[in-house]
């Protein structure tokens, strides 16, 4: 044990007095340093000795740095006698606004660990049963077979990641309920070229940008599958008679419009 803590009379040693506070001997020092608590008395071998009044000025230093006072606050705050509660005052507006901004960060993160929670990443399978697509899988395979290094894959795949069941089947609803007008349209012999087909055209390109960016030229080359894919085909016929080439036919009917030459169409 420090000598420093060896005194004869009232009052402790700087050890005592440290360990009774719960601080360090060194920090009592600094303190002392500072002019925030100097003992009141020394011993005859200049030991400091504080008493019972200088004990209870340190804890009120505790106090005030639990509020997160500076140091030279606090030492004004003890020595001005009648304005400590003006200090206190501002002291606790401020820890009201520190705790504002807290609550608010608290809020960000628990926000956030509910968005990780959740189960919103359904699998390929999963994805498949909600749009009663039999052939979805393999589309999938085929897809990230060919495109799984470009970006519009990776755009694809984090908006697939972010639906829930819920999103996937409100899509195959409004997918759905565009086929059945595209199908009208159809049967109605509505000509490819005619504004009533370009405008379902714009709704049926708007619906696959959803997925990645879609432009009129990627839109030409997706089309181009509906004829050539008997997987495609046969869903669009089976809504009408003709539907998969009378659909590809408005959608290059609809580019060529915006300048894109069908037979020419390069995806990007």
């Amino acid at each position: 044990m420090s000598n420093d803590n060896k005194f004869d009379g009232e009052g402790r040693g700087v050890s005592d007095a440290a360990a009774v506070l719960g601080v360090s001997v060194r920090t009592l020092h600094y303190w002392e340093e500072r002019g925030l608590v100097v003992p009141s008395a020394r011993t005859w071998a200049n030991y400091r000795v504080y008493s019972d009044a200088d004990i209870a000025r340190a804890q009120r230093v505790l106090i005030y740095r639990a509020t997160g006072m500076a140091l030279a606050d606090i030492a004004r705050v003890l020595d001005a006698e009648g304005t400590s509660l003006e200090h206190l005052a501002r002291q606790r507006a401020l820890l009201m606004d520190k705790r504002h901004k807290l609550d608010e960060m608290l809020d960000a993160l628990d926000y956030l660990m509910e968005e990780e929670m959740k189960d919103t990443n359904l699998s390929v399978d999963e994805i498949a049963t909600v749009l009663g697509d039999a052939h979805f899988a393999e589309h999938h395979e085929e897809a990230e077979e060919r495109y799984g290094g470009s970006d519009d894959w990776a755009i694809s795949q984090k908006n697939a990641a972010q639906r829930t069941a819920e999103d996937w089947a409100d899509l195959k609803s409004r997918t759905d309920e565009l086929e059945v007008r595209l199908a009208a349209a159809c049967g109605a012999g509505t000509t490819p070229e005619s504004e009533e087909a370009r405008a379902l055209v714009e709704e049926h390109r708007t619906l696959l940008c959803e997925h990645f960016p879609v432009s009129p030229a990627k839109h030409v080359l997706i089309a181009s599958g509906y004829t050539a894919d008997p997987r495609f085909r046969a869903h669009y016929d089976e809504r009408q008679a003709g539907l998969a080439e009378w659909l590809q036919a408005a959608i290059n009917a609809a580019a060529a419009a915006q300048g894109v030459d069908p037979d020419a169409a390069v995806w990007e």
